[in-house]
């Protein structure tokens, strides 16, 4: 059997969970600071799979945000490229100069020695990725960069190549030796040479969507990092990103959201959470409102009874209704 390793935060202390996960990350591409509206109760796992210089792993995480910045490149960098195929969920990409989202079944490319931020949905998210130093990736390094940032498709072509290969892999490693994983590292750096060298040769656009796409999830998690601010409004939103009410307006709705109800169901499913989580129960119910941006009791009485069906007293009753789960 191949060597390998996995990582569950349910094995852990709820508090240190996060703390455990963002070592965890570090250590599988390279060192970033992560934030997550889901630190309280975080919930991620992740398998890796060693190939001799090459590591293949899969994980399902909650929301979070990914930043490698210049510091921390200049602390430490180990000149590696990364792949990852996106299987569930949503997430888009900043390199400051040009934006990426992605969709089922795309690739994400990366490099270790780029600064970056990157965005996953409300949603958890559930992907397999590859790690590899660059200077195995048989074309030129300058070419190569300039793939970094590509939205890569896993559906077509050598990307579907990569993509079979690493689901396969992920999926069952018990019929193979230790010895097959050098071979097998060696397989997936022909895959990824293949899928740069074709990206770099082809030089197609994204498609017309994708700013649109890109700044809708940067949209979500600028609204999920101030939830608390009882400020944060669609105009607020609007402001942050450059851009006008009505186009915000409009990517929501492609999506069948209007910007106000998305704010006012994240800020009343994370009262919701706290309210049910024991370790809070000292805190009184209005606190809880006002903790997620509904600094009148009324008020949040009033929407949180809407939205559920009763109050939030309720929800700190010694026998909660039957429908609160």
């Amino acid at each position: 059997m191949l060597h390998e390793s996995v990582f569950r935060t349910t094995d852990l202390p709820v508090d240190v969970r996060f703390e455990a996960w963002t070592e965890r990350m570090g250590r599988t591409h390279a060192p970033m600071r992560l934030t997550s509206d889901r630190v309280a109760d975080y919930h991620a796992h992740q398998r890796v799979i060693e190939l001799g210089d090459v590591v293949v792993w899969s994980a399902t995480f909650d929301h979070l945000v990914f930043r490698r910045t210049p510091r921390l490149i200049r602390q430490s960098d180990p000149e590696s490229y990364h792949l990852s195929l996106l299987i569930e969920g949503e997430g888009a990409a900043d390199w400051g100069r040009h934006r990426a989202a992605y969709r089922i079944e795309d690739f994400h490319t990366n490099s270790s020695s780029r600064s970056y931020e990157i965005v996953t949905g409300p949603d958890p998210v559930t992907l397999v990725a590859v790690e590899l130093p660059r200077a195995l990736v048989a074309v030129p390094g300058h070419r190569a960069d300039q793939v970094v940032g590509r939205r890569v498709s896993g559906r077509e072509g050598t990307g579907a190549l990569l993509a079979q290969f690493l689901r396969r892999l992920v999926s069952d490693t018990a019929s193979y030796r230790p010895s097959d994983g050098p071979r097998l590292g060696t397989v997936a750096t022909d895959l990824v040479s293949a899928v740069f060298g074709h990206a770099v040769d082809a030089d197609v656009a994204l498609p017309p969507e994708t700013r649109e796409r890109t700044l809708a999830l940067h949209a979500k998690a600028f609204i999920g990092r101030h939830l608390a601010d009882p400020d944060l409004t669609p105009a607020s939103v609007a402001a942050a990103h450059h851009v006008s009410r009505s186009y915000l307006y409009r990517l929501f709705q492609a999506e069948g959201l209007t910007v106000a109800a998305y704010i006012r169901e994240r800020r009343l499913a994370n009262a919701r959470r706290d309210l049910t989580d024991p370790r809070l129960r000292g805190l009184p119910v209005h606190a809880i409102g006002a903790r997620w941006g509904f600094p009148r009791a009324a008020e949040f009485t009033r929407a949180f009874r809407a939205a559920y069906g009763h109050p939030p007293s309720v929800l700190r009753a010694p026998s909660p209704p039957p429908d609160v789960g």
